[in-house]
């Protein structure tokens, strides 16, 4: 199993033959993976840069055989348009309550509220309608390759904390992370998780894929996990808590944020490695 980082929200590079190749990152992310013959996608970023970058790492986005969104967020779905013009084939697998339908909450001077739209570029889904598989429970797209949705009760919780919300029937309510999922290949080292925000908690996560699949060993989570606003102690907090399930191998960017990744090396140390754009990671 081969993993490359097409978009992270550090910028990298690459070394070959043809020398040094600079390659940009933006807030996002985007996820390539080979496994056992087959080519999945991740998301897909902000906007087309992915699939610059993957034309930097030689990828060719024509051969990929399935794609996933891994939640409703722009900073993961933009460049879905961009992808299904250079893949022909390829279906994308959605959550089934996914929509073009999320918002982030602000509040002006205490007293007034406004939602800022976050979500999926209006009208990508219907305009890629045929081109879109929308999935519930636990779905295997491929051998060995698995989408989860959470199980973990009271995520809106969650979505309270971070001010998410989603537009349904003309009226906002708090985000429950139901449009979010997992995406899960089975390793001979174990299971290895990739969840691009982890919205509903890290921690949560990997108890619910340990829930999903009995008696088998989590090797790795690989995403975001939307720490870079989160009070220190509470990071430290969720760090100890992801020690104590013992995660052998932990790959994090996008939006943990620089002070969160500096308190998640000093708990998990080097379980722990910093994502960025160009990375390369084989299992």
């Amino acid at each position: 199993m081969k993993i490359k980082i097409l978009i992270d929200n550090i910028s990298g590079f690459i070394h070959d033959a043809n020398g040094t190749t600079a390659l940009k990152g933006e807030w996002g992310l985007c996820v390539y993976t080979e496994y056992n013959g087959k080519y999945i996608l991740l998301d897909t970023g902000a906007s087309s840069l992915f699939a610059k970058n993957a034309a930097d790492m030689g990828i060719d986005l024509a051969a990929i055989d399935a794609g996933v969104l891994s939640h409703a967020h722009y900073d993961h779905a933009n460049g879905m348009t961009e992808f299904f013009k250079k893949n022909d084939h390829a279906k994308f697998y959605l959550r089934e309550s996914a929509a073009e339908n999320c918002y982030h909450s602000y509040k002006v001077l205490k007293f007034f509220t406004y939602q800022k739209y976050i979500g999926i570029r209006k009208g990508t889904l219907k305009r890629n309608a045929d081109r879109i598989v929308f999935v519930n429970g636990n779905h295997e797209i491929l051998p060995g390759v698995t989408l989860v949705g959470h199980k973990t009760p009271n995520l809106d919780e969650i979505g309270k904390r971070a001010h998410m919300c989603v537009k349904e029937n003309g009226k906002y309510r708090t985000d429950s992370f139901d449009h979010e999922q997992s995406l899960v290949f089975d390793t001979p080292k174990g299971l290895f998780i990739m969840n691009s925000c982890s919205h509903g908690g890290a921690d949560n996560i990997v108890k619910e894929i340990e829930a999903t699949f009995p008696g088998k060993q989590i090797y790795s989570i690989l995403g975001g996990f939307h720490l870079f606003r989160t009070p220190d102690d509470r990071v430290k907090a969720f760090a100890e808590r992801l020690r104590d399930l013992n995660v052998q191998k932990i790959y994090t960017g996008h939006c943990t944020g620089q002070r969160a990744y500096e308190i998640l090396h000093n708990v998990l140390g080097d379980k722990v490695e910093q994502m960025h754009t160009g990375m390369i990671i084989e299992v």
